[in-house]
C-alpha cells in the first residue's frame, strides 16, 4: 500500500475550561509534482473543555484524510501526545478504560473515534511547546480562538459537565 506524506498541526482552546471551545487544523502536503499545498480548518463548540479540543482536532484532522497516510503530527498537547507516545491510551484499552485508581478515562468517546480515525495510518506524534514561536502552531491557536468566539458554535455531544 502507498502512503502519502502529511503533516499536521493541531490546536484547541477553551474559555473558563469548560466553556466555549474550538480547534485549529493546519494540514501540509507535496502532490506528486512536489507543489506544496495548506489547508486550514477550525470548529467552534458551545460547551467542551481544552483537553477535548486538543483530541476532537486530532480526530477531525484524520477524518479529513482521504487515503492512508503517514503523518507527522505536531500538538501542544501533551495530554494527546503522551497518551499515544507512553502508550497510556493502550493501557486504559486493556483495563477495559479505567486507570489505575480504578476510575474511568476522560473522554473515552473521543478516544475510541480516534482508535477508529488513526487505524489506517503511520502517525508520528510531535511535542511542540506552545506559544512558542511555531508558525504553524500559532496559526492553529489563532484559528481556534477565532473559531471559538464565533457565533456558530456546535454542541459538543459527548461532553459531561
Amino acid at each position: 500500500m502507498e502512503y502519502c506524506n502529511v503533516d499536521i498541526y493541531t490546536d484547541g482552546a477553551c474559555a473558563n475550561n469548560p466553556g466555549k471551545g474550538g480547534y485549529g487544523i493546519v494540514m501540509m502536503y507535496k502532490d506528486k509534482n512536489n507543489l506544496m499545498h495548506q489547508k486550514e480548518f477550525s470548529k467552534g463548540y458551545k460547551l467542551t473543555t481544552n483537553n477535548r479540543m486538543e483530541l476532537t482536532a486530532v480526530i477531525d484532522a484524520l477524518n479529513l484524510l482521504k487515503k492512508p497516510c503517514n503523518i507527522k503530527l505536531y500538538s501542544d498537547s501533551k495530554y494527546v501526545v503522551d497518551a499515544v507516545n507512553q502508550k497510556w491510551l493502550d493501557g486504559w484499552q486493556n483495563k477495559n478504560w479505567k486507570l489505575n485508581t480504578k476510575n474511568p478515562v476522560k473522554n473515552i468517546d473521543l478516544w475510541k473515534k480516534y482508535l477508529i480515525a488513526s487505524k489506517d495510518h503511520k502517525i508520528e506524534f510531535i511535542w511542540v511547546k506552545g506559544h512558542a514561536s511555531n508558525k504553524y502552531n500559532e496559526l492553529c491557536d489563532k484559528l481556534a480562538v477565532k473559531a471559538r468566539e464565533s457565533d456558530s458554535l456546535s454542541d459538543d455531544e459527548g461532553f459531561e459537565a
